[in-house]
């Protein structure tokens, strides 16, 4: 007998009835990440800083049935990780899936930049990576049911760049944090954990990197395969994906998500 199991085939990729938490649920990436785990019937617990804006997005979501709910809360301070964790389960009984889709940089040659700027950097996008995986992994071991976690971190963690002292070495960290964190929680506990890795991806940010006129865009496109820059749909499958049955095996991986900009 061939040993698979057709139940097991028709729903791997099903992410139906889990809780999914989402940080950074106010930025191009994680609205759309939000957005799509509501889709694909998860229910949806938003995080940010903004409430002004995570206030927008559940009405937006309530309105198209998606069940969601937010806590406004900074990623990088641990009480304010503990008390979304907390609103979380108070909300939804547990947590299945999270989602890191926070972030932030500010591009300066290290010779500018001071250490403070470098250190919040630091905090913003390795220390706080930390400090939810951290408390959220202890919530999931307490329910005993295993878990997903999707780290969204950068092809920046493989490559250096001008300006970039902060992100890159961030970014690579957060990485080398992930396949750590696999070593400590996949075998014992069931949780998974793995990181995505995009290029360059629209948002408000990076909107200007998309006039196919500039010479940036020219440069991006000469290093990508696919033939253009990203959408934040673009990585919605992939996250879809790794919180589901469907990668149960996959585990500590940096997960390329660049449109084969590695491949150049």
């Amino acid at each position: 007998m061939v040993p698979v199991e057709k139940n097991f085939v028709n729903n791997m990729f099903s992410v139906e009835g889990k809780v999914a938490l989402v940080t950074g649920a106010t930025g191009a990436l994680g609205s759309v990440l939000s957005k799509g785990y509501g889709y694909a019937g998860c229910k949806v617990f938003m995080t940010g800083r903004n409430e002004a804006k995570l206030k927008a997005l559940e009405e937006e979501f309530l309105a198209e049935g998606i069940d969601c709910a937010y806590c406004v809360g900074d990623p990088a301070i641990e009480e304010d990780v503990k008390a979304v964790i907390r609103a979380c389960v108070e909300k939804y009984g547990e947590i299945n899936i999270l989602a890191v889709c926070h972030g932030v940089n500010k591009v300066q040659n290290v010779l500018d930049q001071s250490v403070e700027d470098w250190q919040k950097i630091m905090d913003a996008d390795c220390k706080s990576v930390y400090i939810v995986t951290k408390f959220v992994a202890e919530q999931m071991v307490a329910q005993g049911k295993g878990g997903k976690m999707v780290v969204v971190t950068s092809q920046r963690s493989k490559r250096g760049m001008a300006g970039y002292t902060g992100y890159c070495t961030s970014k690579g960290g957060a990485d080398l944090m992930v396949n750590c964190l696999a070593c400590d929680l996949t075998a014992k506990y069931g949780i998974n954990v793995n990181s995505l890795c995009p290029t360059v991806f629209r948002s408000d940010l990076t909107e200007w990197m998309f006039d196919p006129e500039s010479q940036v865009y020219k440069n991006f496109l000469n290093r990508e395969p696919i033939g253009r820059l990203a959408e934040p749909s673009d990585f919605v499958g992939y996250a879809i994906f790794l919180s589901s049955d469907a990668s149960n095996y996959i585990t500590g991986a940096n997960c390329d998500c660049s449109g084969g900009y590695l491949v150049v």
